[in-house]
């Protein structure tokens, strides 16, 4: 005896702007597991960004990525902006947040995490609450 079953099921899922540290799925008798660090972000005047965005860029040039270049030049931006008398942050973050996005995809990416962690952390401590998303990057939460 054969027989079929039909089901048509629809599965929507809407985000606001805001997701971080959250973990959404569609399916049957899926499992997930979401682990965040908690993070205490310092004051902004006690971070050194110069050596902070140096670190960033020594761990994410090593990374064996196809958008090796375009991580590259969103490094190169963020370091042109503070090169200014007065840099914006927000050109800062969106630099870094490229970079980040672009490395996220590099095969290699999970092994550098745990390095990249405390230099995002400072890294959004200096930039202020509205780059906080950072930090979701590489698995902080605050």
């Amino acid at each position: 005896m054969n027989q079929s079953h039909s089901f048509n099921v629809d599965r929507s899922v809407n985000i606001g702007e805001h997701a971080t540290g959250s973990a959404i799925q569609a399916g049957d008798g899926n499992v997930a597991s979401v682990h965040f660090q908690q993070a205490s972000l310092p004051q902004p005047e006690t971070i050194d960004i110069q050596a902070e965005l140096a670190a960033l860029k020594a761990i994410l040039t090593q990374l064996e990525s196809t958008d090796q270049c375009k991580i590259e030049n969103a490094l190169e931006d963020a370091e042109e902006e503070l090169r200014k008398p007065e840099p914006n942050k927000d050109e800062v973050c969106q630099a870094l947040d490229r970079a980040l996005t672009y490395a996220e995809k590099a095969n290699d990416f999970a092994e550098v995490i745990n390095k990249l962690q405390p230099h995002v952390e400072k890294t959004a401590g200096w930039l202020g609450r509205n780059w906080y998303k950072l930090l979701a990057i590489v698995g902080i939460a605050i």
